[in-house]
Formats: structure tokens, C-alpha cells, sequence
């Protein structure tokens, strides 16, 4: 059996990459704005992790990074012309060698260029002749990034199939903060990885909204009632869809996680913070994946002030609770009444018990909540909560059963985009 290493490289499942393997090839290109030196550590995760990299600045980007930064960072030759090493025609065989071609800043200005099919410098003429993957990662003001022919031009790249990621939201030059920030590098490198491992761009002029983490249901201003998620399966599942092409929001319920590169990330703290991110957000959805550990009951009263112990030994008195809103089922209600087509996608954190097993609890789960597909994971020791692996079954209304075995979450999210994919309407114009 042979696939993908995580670094991208093919060989054989487990194994790292054979000698006589060549080295995936990335072309990055470096746009001329500030967030240029963000692509300097880009570089080093690229060839730090057996990529070979060739990079290729524009020559805006030369004011703000060095030819000689590059070249030593990147141990070749770095030119922003066509007319450099003409013998060994460049601007053509680069893009044509290239596994993967990624932009990283994207400015408006080279969205525009790339969107016009011009090629007034090197980059330009790489970004034509690649039959690649190519991956964009735009960095520019708001006002810019906002702008209907950024947006126009963004559109038209994403529909030739280019990877657009959208930019993170925070602080800018000066004191501007807003949409338009570059992503990461670690974010980008994670997108990056999972188009060279071949995920095609599937998901490419949909939108999806992923729920991560999990909520807390405050006792006093010090204690909460919470769980144990991580938010590590919600955020592979929105880098995954993301590198897939989607546009991607991400509900984020107490993740100390970076924000995946592409998608736009919404906080939360308690369900009801959930319920009401997800429900403003889902309705233009193609598909909605319910990954977060909601919470399902919450303290009747919040105290104000701190619950302070009886120093006498006494028992403290009880606390009430009160059942959360049921989040995915008011989803999946929304969108039947509606008569919209869009899938949606329950996660089932389950345990066996004198009842039943892991299955047939997730089993009722899927018929009670009504949802498309439920993805279901044994947790415990070791298992489901806090791993960097997991092994689940994805049961589908029509009763099927997919089982995926123990792999990393980069992976179980595939699989469970794979399933989405095949349940979603073909897209608009096709």
C-alpha cells in the first residue's frame, strides 16, 4: 500500500521518504507587501520538512526581503526577472517542474495580475504555465481586501480551481486591524501540506461552517462545568476544507489552537454563545459539521461573586441544572423547513454501557437529531479526546457504516469531507 508521507512526498503508508523518491517541488512566490518576511519562516518549514523549494519574490517584494535572504534561506539562485538564466527558461520550466506553486503574500495587485493571465515578471509567467496545485494566500488592508474587484478577482481565480485562502482577521500596518492579515505560516504550511497530499479541490465555490472545542457553562466567575475537547478534530476539519477549496467559517469554543489558515474564526464560550454563532452563520451553508463538545446542561443561576468554601466542613449546597438548547437538531430543523439541500454533519463522543455499544448509542443519536451523517468515536483513555489520532465510523442516514481507521485528524477529516462530498447537489452551472 503507498500514499502520501506528512510532509507530502510519496511512498509506502508508515514509511518515511524512500532515497530514490525525489523531493516534492515548491515554487513559492512572494508578494510585495509587508507580511513578506512571514514567508521567510514559510521557507524554512517547507525545506525544514524535505521540500525543495525555489523562491520567487516579485520585485515589489525585494524592497521589503533581500534577493540574498532568500538565496541563502532557500540554498538557489533568486531572481524576480524573466531575463535572468534565459538558457535555462525559467519562466517556463518552473512552472511546468513545480508539484505545488504558493503565494504567500498574495497582494491585490498580484491577485489582479494573476486573475488578467498577465506576465509581466517571472512570477506571473510561473503562475501561467503551472498545471499544479496552486495555492494563494492574500495579505492587504481591509478597505482593499473588501474591495468588489479584489472580490471579482478572488472569484475568477477560485473558479480556474486556484486554492484562494482567505485572510485571517487582526492587527495590520499601523494601527489598522481588520480582514486582510496574513495567515500563520504554521496555518499555511498545514493548508499547504494537504493539497500536495493530493486532495483534490472538490470543495472549491462552497461554503461550510465547522463547530470545534468545547463550550463551558459558567458556575461563578472562577468555575465552569466543561469537557475534555481539544478542538484539534474541529480545526483539521476546517484546515482540510480549506485546502479542499471551501470557504470555511470555524466556531471556535475555547481552542488553544492557531486559527487555520483560510477560514474565518468565530469565538465562543458557552452553548448558548454556540448556538447562536452557528444558527447566524449556517443558513448560506453548504454544509454544516457539528464538531464541538457542546455542553448539555448549565447551572440553573450564575453566582456573581466567587462560591467560597465553608470553613466549618459543611457540604455545599446543590446546583441546579437546566438542559442547553440541542444545537444540531434546531440545525437540522432550520434546514428542513427551509427545503434546503444542505448536508449536515453530527459528531457522537460515545462510551458502551449496560444499554449498548458505541454503535447502537450512535445509531439512535443519528435518528434522533435527524442529521445526514454522524460521526462516531469511542472516547476514554487515549481515545478521541486531546490525541493528534483518532479511529471513527461515519454512519449515513441511508444506514451505511464507514469506518476509518486510526490515522491522524488531518485524515479522519478527509474522510469525512469524502462522505459530504458525495451527499452534496451538484454545484450552481454545472
Amino acid at each position: 500500500m503507498s500514499g502520501r508521507t506528512a510532509d507530502g512526498a510519496t511512498g509506502p503508508v508508515g514509511a518515511g521518504r524512500l532515497a530514490d523518491v525525489p523531493a516534492p517541488r515548491v515554487v513559492l512566490g512572494v508578494g510585495g507587501g509587508i507580511a513578506a518576511y512571514k514567508a521567510a519562516d514559510l521557507l524554512r518549514r517547507f525545506s525544514e520538512s524535505g521540500h525543495d523549494v525555489t523562491v520567487v519574490p516579485t520585485r515589489a517584494a525585494l524592497h521589503f526581503v533581500g534577493a540574498a535572504t532568500w538565496a541563502a534561506l532557500s540554498g538557489k539562485p533568486v531572481s524576480a526577472e524573466v531575463w535572468d538564466d534565459v538558457a535555462d527558461v525559467p519562466h517556463v520550466r518552473l512552472g511546468q517542474q513545480a508539484d505545488l506553486v504558493v503565494v504567500a503574500p498574495a497582494t491585490a495587485d498580484l491577485l489582479a495580475r494573476a486573475a488578467a493571465g498577465l506576465a509581466d515578471d517571472l512570477l506571473a509567467n510561473v503562475l501561467l504555465t503551472a498545471r499544479c496545485p496552486v495555492v494563494m494566500v492574500p495579505a492587504m488592508h481591509t478597505e482593499m481586501w473588501q474591495h468588489p474587484a479584489t472580490q471579482a478577482n478572488v472569484a475568477a481565480l477560485r473558479a480556474r480551481g486556484v486554492v484562494v485562502l482567505d485572510p485571517a482577521v487582526g492587527r495590520l500596518t499601523g494601527a489598522d486591524s481588520g480582514p486582510g492579515r496574513l495567515p500563520e505560516p504554521a496555518a499555511i504550511f498545514a493548508a499547504c501540506r494537504e493539497v500536495l497530499a493530493g486532495r483534490s479541490a472538490d470543495l472549491l465555490g462552497r461554503t461550510v461552517l465547522v463547530s470545534a472545542g468545547g463550550t463551558r457553562e459558567h458556575l461563578d466567575p472562577v468555575r465552569f462545568l466543561g469537557n475534555r475537547s481539544s478542538g484539534k478534530q474541529g480545526y483539521a476539519l476546517a484546515t482540510t476544507a480549506a485546502a479542499r477549496g471551501a470557504r470555511v467559517v470555524l466556531v471556535s469554543a475555547n481552542v488553544a489552537l492557531p486559527d487555520p489558515a483560510g477560514a474565518t474564526v468565530v469565538r465562543v464560550t458557552s452553548a448558548e454563545d454556540l448556538r447562536r454563532a452557528v444558527l447566524a452563520h449556517s443558513a448560506d451553508a453548504d454544509a454544516v459539521v457539528m464538531a464541538a463538545a457542546v455542553a448539555d446542561f448549565r447551572p440553573v443561576a450564575v453566582e456573581v461573586h466567587k462560591i467560597k468554601k465553608d470553613d466549618a466542613g459543611g457540604v455545599p449546597a446543590p446546583i441546579a441544572l437546566e438542559r442547553t438548547a440541542d444545537v444540531l437538531a434546531e440545525v437540522v430543523a432550520r434546514r428542513d423547513a427551509a427545503g434546503s439541500a444542505q448536508v449536515v454533519v453530527g459528531f457522537a463522543a460515545e462510551t458502551g454501557d449496560a444499554e449498548g455499544g458505541v454503535l447502537d448509542h450512535g445509531r439512535a443519536k443519528l435518528a434522533r437529531k435527524g442529521c445526514d451523517l454522524l460521526v462516531v468515536n469511542e472516547v476514554g483513555a487515549g481515545r478521541g479526546f486531546e490525541t493528534d489520532d483518532n479511529e471513527v465510523v461515519v454512519l449515513g442516514a441511508d444506514g451505511s457504516a464507514t469506518e476509518v481507521a486510526r490515522a491522524a485528524k488531518e485524515a479522519i477529516a478527509d474522510a469525512v469531507w469524502d462522505r459530504v462530498v458525495a451527499l452534496l447537489p451538484p454545484p450552481v452551472g454545472t
